[in-house]
């Protein structure tokens, strides 16, 4: 029989779905905010130029990559952590999204946030004569270090995996 405390924190979980619906809320925010940008950007696309163009369509990408990344963790988090979806995910045949562990979930946005990195440096190559030498090589660190730290927890999950790929 669980105690009062175990049960409690058995518990507790549900309280994550406040954090859940915020992340859904934010969501459709930042969607709101894509449509308000992509307006803009068909409301001028005979009179920007080329450049201009690639980076409203880079500002697009980055946008779809950050609410993709939301919706990972989102899913992902609420699957492990507080009600498994297999069966609504198989139904909508998002299998993925109930087969992502804390270790492959740390990989993904690890990638996504280098994904979204490189967006944003692509960006400052484009106008990098508006950036100090020092505010792009910062960038480029940043990035680097993103880098690495995706590639660490890539070597982590494969030594944590152990010899027979199954893990600990």
């Amino acid at each position: 029989m669980l105690s009062i405390l175990d049960r409690a924190m058995v518990a507790s979980r549900f309280v994550l779905v406040v954090f859940f619906f915020g992340l859904l809320l934010g969501l459709a925010l930042f969607a709101m905010r894509f449509i308000a940008k992509l307006a803009k950007m068909a409301s001028e696309v005979f009179s920007m130029g080329d450049e201009e163009m690639l980076l409203g369509l880079l500002h697009l990408v980055d946008s779809a990559l950050v609410a993709s990344l939301v919706v990972m963790v989102a899913l992902a988090s609420y699957d492990n952590l507080v009600s498994r979806l297999a069966e609504e995910a198989a139904e909508a045949q998002m299998g993925w999204g109930v087969k992502t562990d804390h270790s492959n979930l740390k990989i993904k946005v690890a990638t996504a946030i280098i994904a979204i990195s490189s967006i944003h440096l692509l960006q400052v190559f484009l106008r990098v004569d508006e950036y100090s030498n020092d505010g792009v090589m910062w960038r480029v660190v940043i990035h680097a270090v993103f880098l690495a730290g995706a590639l660490m927890l890539g070597v982590l999950d494969k030594i944590s995996r152990g010899p027979d790929g199954k893990g600990h």
